[in-house]
């Protein structure tokens, strides 16, 4: 476990900028999710961007929150795609699955970024990427980073 405390935005970029790095030599059989928790407002969006930046994205990224799913092209040697889910409107995992998250999990060439995690987790693949944001006082905010093991 990995864990951050970041007071500006371009901490947060520092440390997606590291996650990044760390994701980027992965070559899985399946996609590579990363389940992002914390409350409303606690940088989980903040931190997609700025993965997404790390990743190449140049064009702007905003929260699925109303479409649930937004998917970049990315040129990279491993991923195709950088999909950005937001959970926040599903009641449980079976409405993410009506909505072919199977078929994305499957694609080794997908990198998914899930906020609102805790809304899907038992549709979430052990081994995924765990980081949660919270709050460490009013000006602080804690990123936990850690794998996710259904199991444990």
């Amino acid at each position: 476990m990995t864990d951050f405390e970041t007071v500006r935005r371009d901490e947060l970029q520092a440390v997606a900028d590291k996650v990044a790095r760390a994701l980027s030599g992965e070559k899985n059989a399946k996609a590579t999710v990363v389940a992002l928790c914390g409350d409303l407002g606690s940088g989980k969006t903040t931190f997609v961007q700025a993965a997404a930046r790390a990743f190449g994205i140049t064009e702007t990224v905003m929260s699925p929150t109303f479409v649930i799913e937004r998917v970049y092209k990315l040129i990279h040697p491993h991923f195709e795609h950088f999909i950005h889910i937001d959970a926040y409107r599903l009641k449980n995992a079976d409405e993410l699955a009506a909505l072919g998250w199977g078929e994305l999990a499957e694609n080794p060439k997908n990198i998914i970024f899930v906020e609102w995690a805790e809304r899907v987790q038992e549709i979430l693949p052990d081994g995924a990427t765990k980081i949660c944001f919270e709050g460490a006082d009013g000006s602080t905010r804690r990123v936990k980073i850690t794998h996710q093991n259904k199991e444990a």
